[in-house]
């Protein structure tokens, strides 16, 4: 069932944060002061000094699964945003079970594994004592999220990523059985209930079989509640409504919520490009392409440090195209190349977006010139072969 377990898995790659059960404001476990400016740090993207920061609150709390996890959550989210699998953009449809990405670091990944297992010993050592035990319940079932979603977009191993999904959903519904009012627990459970909620039928019945069940409008409910919550998971559950309600095509109902992340995480340019993606689908053309241009102008400016704000120019340039403006396109798709330091599947895409535009205004010159730099950055990618092609015959719609 490898299109139910990544789809389960494309539900909790947003998660990024634990919970203390009676808190009604963003106050982090274990309690440490550095931990608010961790999280700031990653909720903007600035993924090298949160890990620094939460590493530093684990070494002055040990034998913390918090913050075990907390570290954990920032290395994966570094690693996954390195390899180009962080665009929301991609998780709008199924076709990010697919998409190509830069290969893992090993390092990363050892070390995300032994984080992994330090948080679970952790955890199974409360959990024997006491089995009962709400925050090492609902610890585990962050450090189960978390794996899953390595497992998924790291390692691609689809059972074993569906298998810790499951057992996620299964610790935090016990946590809601012993504490019902603890609407932080709905967001893991609530996203399960959502994808699985969405499979085609015949595969929901496949999944029912094994026991898993959802419901789309109940996992919905539940990230409302969890986002309105205060908690500290509001934040990831606005970030998961905004793609579930894209992908109901509700987008008047997610963008006020995409919105209200940008003005609290004005470096998140991934949000901030989520705004334009909304405002695309929803077929305000127009306003999308002034989100790209104030996007590609800001980080111009130095607004997003270190970020690949180039995807706006990318995006710009693709939904120029669409409107069949070939000139516009081009230089939209041009702009990537003026970045510093672009990420490689993003300059491919768009030297080869526009290689194709030069091609149908009839400048063969300037197009066979994109074609071979998509070929010279990396020529096993599926750009490239498009582009050994295009070498050979001018594109044409």
């Amino acid at each position: 069932m490898p299109v139910c377990a990544f789809l389960t898995l494309g539900a909790v790659a947003s998660l990024r944060a634990q919970t203390a059960h009676e808190a009604d404001t963003l106050s982090y476990r274990p309690n440490d002061p550095l931990n608010l400016t961790a999280f700031n740090h990653f909720y903007n993207l600035d993924y090298d000094r949160a890990v620094q920061e939460f590493d530093q609150v684990l070494q002055r709390h040990p034998d913390d699964p918090f913050a075990v996890n907390h570290l954990l959550t920032a290395v994966l989210f570094r690693e996954l945003y390195r390899m180009g699998a962080l665009n929301t953009g991609e998780y709008a449809n199924d076709s990010f079970i697919h998409a190509p990405h830069h290969t893992a670091d090993p390092k990363a990944q050892q070390r995300i594994k032994q984080l992994v297992d330090r948080a679970l010993k952790l955890e199974e050592k409360r959990l024997s004592a006491n089995s009962k035990n709400i925050d090492a319940l609902y610890a585990r079932g962050v450090t189960r999220a978390q794996f899953a979603t390595y497992t998924a977009l790291i390692e691609h191993a689809w059972f074993s990523a569906l298998r810790n999904a499951v057992g996620a959903r299964h610790d935090h519904e016990r946590v809601l059985e012993l504490a019902p009012n603890d609407v932080q627990a709905k967001l893991i459970v609530g996203a399960h209930n959502y994808v699985i909620g969405s499979l085609p039928w015949g595969v929901k019945v496949g999944a029912s079989i094994v026991g898993l069940s959802g419901n789309k409008e109940k996992g919905i409910k539940y990230l409302q509640e969890c986002a309105a919550g205060g908690g500290e998971t509001s934040v990831d559950a606005k970030v998961l409504l905004t793609l579930f309600l894209r992908r109901e095509h509700r987008y008047d109902e997610a963008l006020p919520i995409a919105r209200e992340l940008i003005s609290s995480y004005r470096q998140d340019v991934l949000m901030a490009l989520e705004e334009g993606n909304l405002l695309r689908a929803a077929g305000k053309d127009q306003e999308a392409a002034a989100v790209y241009r104030n996007i590609w102008q800001a980080g111009r400016e130095g607004h997003y440090p270190g970020l690949h704000y180039e995807i706006a120019a990318l995006s710009l340039g693709d939904l120029l195209r669409a409107e069949k403006d070939y000139s516009g396109a081009a230089a939209a798709y041009d702009q990537v190349s003026q970045v510093a330091q672009p990420d490689p599947e993003v300059l491919q895409k768009a030297n080869l977006g526009a290689g194709e535009m030069y091609d149908l205004l009839q400048k063969r010159n300037l197009a066979v010139a994109k074609y071979q730099a998509v070929i010279a950055e990396n020529s096993s990618t599926p750009p490239a072969e498009i582009a050994r092609k295009r070498m050979k015959e001018a594109y044409r719609e």
